[in-house]
């Protein structure tokens, strides 16, 4: 199953994940993302408990995708919680500020991950060869309970970071495609991704578009790619 968390507070840029991009909101791209993989048997967004986040709900109701609503600041729980509700073998976990997600990698990291018996994790972000914003994990449901009741601090934040900083306790994978487009920001975090994932969508349209494709034609836009270039991301203990 997915979860997609999701919700209205951001540091950065708030409300970020119900912007308009042509035609649909930046949750919406995610969810049908999500959807067109063909991974999932079935797709939840996490939220919160906030009033703010009432409109989160209401866009999954316009959506036709279940929600599930639980703390503000322990994400964790929200995805234990929609497991709860909507029970399922593996997770895979997506976040709404990643509208340019790529249904074939999402597709490819499911593939693998169940090609590999006795995996507990499995994430691009490892050994990162993907732009940020396109990355994808998957952890096994009854592992996410486990680091439920093992992960304090910022660890309940990132949902599944307690599981790849202690590879001792987990059997980890990290998945890595060639080339290395690292160098790419395709996230959603700042006034100047929105700039670029604005410009992508401008350019394609409401499809979701292949990395390679969209790489190629990011190489011919030094301008665009400049415009993200120097956005730091935040630490793992930055929550």
């Amino acid at each position: 199953m997915g979860i997609v968390q999701a919700r209205m507070g951001s540091s950065r840029l708030p409300g970020k994940v119900l912007r308009p991009l042509a035609g649909r909101s930046v949750l919406g791209r995610v969810v049908q993302a999500a959807r067109d993989s063909g991974a999932l048997a079935d797709l939840v967004v996490a939220t919160s408990t906030d009033p703010v986040d009432d409109a989160v709900v209401a866009e999954c109701r316009r959506l036709d995708v279940p929600w599930h609503r639980g703390p503000v600041d322990d994400v964790l729980a929200r995805f234990v919680g929609a497991l709860d509700a909507h029970p399922g073998d593996a997770v895979l976990r997506f976040t709404a500020d990643c509208p340019l997600l790529d249904p074939e990698i999402v597709a490819l990291v499911a593939a693998v991950y169940r090609a590999v018996p006795g995996l507990d994790y499995a994430s691009t972000s490892i050994a990162r060869t993907l732009p940020r914003g396109l990355d994808v994990e998957i952890v096994r449901a009854d592992v996410l309970r486990t680091l439920d009741r093992l992960a304090t601090g910022h660890h309940r934040v990132h949902v599944t970071s307690y599981a790849y900083t202690h590879p001792e306790l987990f059997r980890v994978l990290g998945v890595t495609l060639t080339p290395d487009r690292s160098d790419l920001r395709l996230t959603l975090d700042t006034e100047q991704d929105w700039a670029l994932v604005r410009a992508v969508t401008d350019h394609f349209g409401d499809v979701s578009v292949p990395l390679a494709e969209l790489a190629d034609w990011l190489d011919g836009q030094p301008a665009l790619r400049a415009l993200n270039a120097a956005v730091r991301q935040k630490r793992l203990e930055e929550s």
